[in-house]
């Protein structure tokens, strides 16, 4: 069983070893070691909220299959928490090494109980949402997709992206304020594990967790092509999806989230040039060899049935390439939904663009593929 520990106090670290290392079946692994664990011990100290949020998370994510709790400060309200972040046990301090020692047995005991062979990593798809001009509402698809995703059968785990560097307008969509950003990954790259992830990660009421990208120039011309690339093969082990919000930019951190995508939505609106960008785009895409083809999905946003002076039909012989969905305009609503800082399916469920991006949602799950012939759902009902 692999232990690892999250203890600030030195000499309770010393002691909580020294019980494990007396115990056959145990390995403590080192902090630095990213991968993920089948106990963690942590101790909560001098702001226990936050401690408790990161609990939750670690808890949300399955990097340690249960967490222990323990403190120097002993009261009800915090063995409530504890109880409430989902812990299984919690020792108070100074440590009493027989408690520990029968705490250990029965989480020994409750592993083998359900026959843990060993740590089978995710394999998270990436979703990278971009627009083929600015102004086309990639971000605001990509924040509602997300969150879409969340609120389907199956409850995946979702973390959304936010990569239009100094720009980012994620959290004033969801309205979250965020202590940090992938700035900080890049600064910090040489810890990065998924302890580490989780705590920088900010929770949406939605169950999206949030990766905002940064407001000044700090941490912006210290990402590279690999940082991203590390960040992104990490949150593939913890998340099942991972929507970017990828902007307009063709720079090397974007053309290494293309490269690395599962799933590419390319958003524009029926207009000439916005058409000839997606024409552009597409051949670009073809003279690098990624992403592939079949991963390319062309959404048109803010649709028109009736009043759209370019056809679907003309703009996929323009394109020479099929339309994958249409988004029925309904600005009254998107722009409430975006000057409260809340999803669109939490200002208007029933309204028809919620329920279209809810649609895609259940599309893009991995489950939904057994309904193939959805694909050209909503581009029959926009004709």
């Amino acid at each position: 069983m692999v232990v690892r520990f999250e203890i600030k106090q030195p000499r309770v670290k010393e002691e909580l070893e020294e019980v494990l290392s007396s115990m056959e079946g145990f390995q403590i692994q080192n902090s630095g070691n990213s991968s993920p664990c089948d106990l963690l011990i942590l101790e909560i100290g001098e702001d226990p909220p936050k401690e408790f949020q990161f609990t939750h998370n670690i808890q949300d994510s399955g990097v340690a299959k249960e967490i222990f709790l323990t403190s120097s400060h002993l009261d009800p309200d915090l063995l409530l928490q504890a109880l409430r972040a989902g812990a299984k046990e919690f020792f108070p301090q100074p440590i009493k090494r027989e408690e520990v020692k029968e705490a250990l047995l029965r989480f020994k005991e409750r592993r083998e109980r359900v026959k843990f062979d060993g740590e089978k990593k995710k394999k998270g798809k990436i979703i990278d949402v971009i627009g083929s001009k600015g102004g086309v509402g990639n971000t605001t698809i990509a924040v509602n997709l997300a969150t879409s995703l969340i609120e389907s059968t199956g409850t995946p785990l979702v973390a959304l992206i936010d990569m239009n560097l100094l720009f980012g307008e994620i959290p004033i969509l969801l309205n979250i304020e965020s202590a940090f950003n992938w700035g900080e990954v890049a600064k910090n790259i040489s810890r990065l594990d998924s302890t580490y992830l989780m705590s920088i990660l900010s929770k949406h009421s939605s169950g999206v967790y949030v990766l905002p990208s940064p407001t000044g120039l700090d941490g912006v011309n210290v990402a590279s092509p690999e940082i991203i690339e590390s960040l992104l093969n990490l949150m593939r082990n913890v998340f099942d999806y991972i929507v970017i919000d990828g902007g307009q930019a063709l720079d090397d951190i974007s053309l290494k989230i293309l490269e690395m995508a599962d799933t590419v939505l390319l958003v524009a609106i029926l207009s000439l040039p916005c058409l000839t960008n997606v024409r552009r785009l597409l051949w670009i895409f073809q003279k690098l060899g990624y992403p592939k083809q079949e991963a390319i999905k062309i959404m048109i946003n803010r649709h028109h049935k009736k009043n759209s002076v370019i056809s679907s039909e003309e703009a996929e012989e323009s394109i020479n390439q099929k339309i994958f969905w249409f988004v029925p305009n309904d600005y009254p609503t998107t722009m409430s939904a975006i000057n409260q800082g809340k999803t669109l399916s939490s200002v208007a469920p029933g309204a028809e663009v919620s329920k279209n991006l809810k649609e895609l949602a259940s599309h893009l799950l991995e489950k939904g593929e057994k309904g193939k012939g959805k694909v050209r759902f909503w581009s029959e009902v926009f004709k």
